[in-house]
């Protein structure tokens, strides 16, 4: 299993103008970023602030974080990477090391 940082934002052409339109709509998304909070599939999220934008971290198979971020397209734009913990990384040196 592995750990995802997602880098998202809202995709401004599918985001209403008018400001109670788009309390709607971020309140539906942020309903279902509870929901998979709740479901263990996102282990943290954010929004920047004054942003339309942020970052979640998952844990989980490429294939079950595909899925989940589906939910959220077209709606939000991700770039997604995989990251190493520290122990992962230390063992990477240990190779290096010899």
């Amino acid at each position: 299993m592995g750990k995802y940082l997602m880098l998202w934002e809202m995709d401004n052409a599918r985001t209403p103008v008018d400001p109670k339109e788009r309390g709607a709509q971020t309140q539906l998304l942020v309903a279902m970023v509870n929901q998979d909070m709740q479901k263990g599939k996102l282990k943290d999220w954010g929004a920047f602030v004054g942003e339309m934008n942020g970052y979640a971290v998952a844990e989980g198979t490429e294939v079950e974080i595909g899925n989940m971020m589906q939910q959220y397209i077209p709606f939000v734009i991700f770039k997604t990477r995989a990251v190493a913990s520290v122990s992962q990384v230390d063992e990477i040196v240990k190779v290096l090391l010899g």
